[in-house]
């Protein structure tokens, strides 16, 4: 296998291989802000949490994702993200199926958890790509990702049917090997100022 469950560890964030030991926390953090309510993301209601635990355990067995619970720096899962559609011939992954509590939306956690997640793909894994996908109407995600440095690759018209019965438009962005350094030079310093 080359992609691997690992442990990821920030100044502000870790990545934890993902157990049902956070289920608790996950829970509380999907009710924080009613986030099973959002039609147009998949995010497990509170009383869902250990079945969708179970279901990223299943892929992670499968050897098509490495699931993580994103702690604080309390140790408190605040919420959880994936390595996904793992390639591992052509050594290209997808960050995704990532959701946060609300009260941590928008607080730095997301740019640096993707920095370490993209550090480890280029630097520990020798990536050629990762991939981020999302709806098309997520503008939210979208802005996030476009923040990150990642490119638009294009849209995957009629790409999957939603929970709801709609037919989701995805839209796709990578980052590769090559545009790495300068997607990292871009992540380090507004972290370094933060810290500051």
């Amino acid at each position: 296998m080359w992609a691997k469950p690992v442990t990821l560890s920030g100044t502000h964030v870790s990545l934890a291989p993902l157990t049902q030991a956070h289920a608790g926390d996950l829970a509380e953090a999907s009710a924080d802000g009613n986030l099973s309510a959002l039609w147009y993301t998949t995010i497990p209601a509170p009383a869902d949490v250990p079945a969708e635990i179970d279901r990223r355990l299943a892929l992670q067995e499968a050897g098509s994702m490495v699931p993580f619970a994103i702690l604080d720096t309390s140790g408190r899962a605040v919420g959880m993200t994936t390595y996904m559609n793992i390639d591992h011939a052509n050594q290209r992954l997808e960050i995704g199926s990532t959701w946060y509590r609300k009260s941590v939306q928008r607080s730095g956690l997301n740019t640096q958890c993707k920095f370490l997640m993209l550090r480890h793909a280029f630097e520990g894994l020798d990536a050629i790509a990762v991939e981020f996908r999302t709806h098309v109407i997520n503008h939210q995600s979208r802005r996030a990702i476009e923040r990150l440095g990642a490119k638009p690759d294009g849209i995957l018209r009629a790409h999957m049917r939603m929970a709801n019965g709609t037919i989701r438009d995805t839209a796709v962005y990578s980052i590769t090997a090559s545009d790495w350094p300068t997607v990292q030079a871009h992540l380090t310093f507004p972290m370094q100022k933060h810290q500051g």
